[in-house]
């Protein structure tokens, strides 16, 4: 990319926008177990903060909510548009999640709740084997300055409800 990016670019959303927005993207999860998938949801919101251009639900272990959504983003929108949009997603972005979404060129990711979360609601599971690679780790070896927001209080009991009723069934 030519330009230098920065996160001046962007406007931030407010934090009714970011509650918002996470529980639909946890409402996605939730759509994702009805279809027969894991419980992972991602969405991805306009520069406006108010327009939703993109949802995804889990599809299985590679194809993650996040990643579906950074590429199919990536094929949709120019670079310099996805730097101004941001991804809502239930649960912290695996490092697999966080480096697509960076090189779809995803200025804004906000999670929920965090990996480390997750692992204390699933558990030690087989189908669910998390990584204690956090995005912020990942994020902060890029060479763009992608912003990360979460966890978010708000929405942690909802999202580690469905998390470990789904993962107690399986």
């Amino acid at each position: 990319m030519t330009q230098t990016l920065t996160a001046a670019a962007r406007t931030a959303p407010t934090r009714e926008q970011i509650v918002r927005h996470l529980r639909r993207a946890n409402e996605v999860a939730q759509r994702a177990v009805a279809l027969g998938h894991h419980p992972f949801g991602a969405i991805l919101v306009g520069p406006d903060h108010e327009t939703v251009l993109l949802e995804q639900c889990n599809i299985d272990t590679v194809n993650h909510a996040e990643s579906t959504l950074a590429r199919i983003a990536a094929t949709n929108y120019t670079p310099e548009f996805l730097w101004t949009c941001t991804l809502y997603t239930s649960v912290e972005p695996c490092c697999m999640c966080s480096g697509t979404a960076y090189w779809a060129n995803i200025g804004r990711v906000v999670y929920g709740m965090t990996e480390a979360m997750l692992l204390e609601a699933t558990g030690d599971h087989a189908e669910n084997p998390t990584m204690s690679v956090s995005s912020r780790y990942v994020f902060d070896h890029c060479q763009k300055p992608v912003e990360l927001i979460g966890p978010v209080p708000e929405v942690v009991p909802e999202i580690v409800s469905l998390q470990r009723a789904f993962w107690a069934r399986r």
